[in-house]
């Protein structure tokens, strides 16, 4: 992989376990998530 490209998809990573992180419980289960999910979902943006 581009370095280029993996530094820009593990910042997307970050960005978004830290966005999902914040958010409450309550708010994650309103769109479908639990604190497990979001590992999983910020990998999505890392591959």
């Amino acid at each position: 992989m581009n370095p280029i490209r993996y530094a820009k998809n593990w910042i997307s990573y970050r960005r978004t376990m830290n966005e999902l992180g914040g958010l409450s419980s309550q708010a994650l289960s309103d769109i479908g998530l639990t604190r497990y999910d979001i590992r999983q979902v910020a990998s999505r943006s890392f591959r």
